[in-house]
């Protein structure tokens, strides 16, 4: 081949890339930020600012459609927030490519801010942390269906998190499925126990007894879980009850407590008052990561897997080979070649009739 020829070559699959390259971002969607002021939040002991943020990606077509769309809520996880969501991951160009390929059709995609004076949301009500559970169904659901060209039918809504928000996602399946159809959790915490008892976690209890501000507790995650489902409104400052007691400068087990705490926080403790919402989902998928550093995880999601079954929930449990979240927001992570196909295959994307 002549120069010339190389030179025109050269010349050709610059300008086809530079076409298909166009094409691949040519139909954008668009990230816009909202604020809702929750009056459901006031009622807490830990100080949660009442303007929550909300981050919502609407679709390419949405602004000339007129057309209205299913919704997907995202649940992140502890010690995060909605805004770092986005600027951590390319939220928006994952779902622009999986529109433009054909993986999914156009939805409209909610990230509320969970975060908190502590470590955020555990997705519980509770009167010392906050009703979360109410605040979701209750103010989040109605103020995006008012305000954008949403489908409004539980058909066409669906539940998506990582990690603590994985059991968001889940929890919401279990108690709402009045609401919500559709449900994918990445990597969920907290769907059981793990190998090791709760006694056996390592815990300082002398710190959490003498710390008078959260910021000075060591076991942070653990006393969270105290505040969710240990609420104690007569006891400051962290307003929960523990499990293990103070007595003469030891630390007691209350095995009343632990059995509550675990009650509350292990969805498997629920799961057989839950089924029959669970049955009437369209779609429940879940994955976790096989080298999670906390092995507890994924014995407790093989388990959770296992106990769906044995009561007939139709579901789909995938073990994956790597580790919690580094795969899920990649160009072609787990977002993009697993919960965005399962949502095409069981969401609604037509109004019902």
């Amino acid at each position: 081949m002549t120069k010339l020829g190389i030179t025109l070559f050269i010349s050709t699959i610059a300008t086809c890339y530079a076409i298909n390259g166009n094409a691949q971002i040519k139909k954008q969607g668009r990230v816009i930020t909202e604020k809702l002021v929750s009056t459901i939040l006031k009622e807490n002991r830990i100080g949660i600012n009442v303007n929550r943020t909300i981050k919502i990606y609407l679709p390419p077509d949405y602004a000339s459609s007129g057309k209205a769309y299913p919704v997907v809520y995202y649940f992140h996880s502890m010690f995060y927030s909605a805004e770092k969501l986005f600027s951590d991951n390319p939220i928006a160009s994952v779902f622009d490519r999986a529109i433009q390929n054909q993986v999914v059709g156009e939805f409209i995609f909610v990230a509320a801010d969970f975060s908190s004076p502590t470590i955020g949301s555990l997705y519980e009500n509770s009167p010392t942390s906050g009703r979360w559970l109410d605040f979701i169904v209750n103010e989040l659901v109605p103020f995006v269906d008012t305000k954008f060209r949403t489908l409004p039918h539980r058909d066409s809504r669906a539940l998506a998190g990582d990690f603590m928000g994985g059991r968001g996602a889940l929890k919401l399946a279990m108690t709402h499925a009045e609401m919500f159809s559709v449900v994918y959790a990445l990597h969920p915490v907290a769907t059981g126990m793990g190998h090791r008892p709760w006694l056996d976690l390592q815990m300082n209890w002398k710190n959490i007894y003498s710390a008078k501000i959260f910021d000075e507790v060591d076991s942070k995650i653990f006393v969270a879980v105290s505040q969710a489902f240990l609420p104690n409104a007569n006891r400051p400052p962290f307003y929960c009850d523990f499990f293990r007691d103070e007595v003469n400068g030891e630390f007691k087990v209350n095995v009343d407590n632990i059995n509550k705490a675990k009650a509350g926080f292990h969805l498997e403790e629920t799961l057989i008052e839950s089924s029959a919402n669970l049955r009437s989902m369209r779609g429940i998928a879940f994955d976790w990561a096989r080298f999670d550093p906390n092995a507890d995880h994924v014995y407790a999601n093989q388990a959770f897997s296992k106990k769906l079954r044995d009561l007939d929930v139709v579901h789909e449990g995938e073990e994956y080979n790597g580790d919690p979240g580094s795969q899920n927001w990649t160009e072609y992570g787990r977002v993009y070649s697993r919960l965005l196909p399962f949502m095409a295959r069981h969401l609604v994307f037509v109004a019902v009739k």
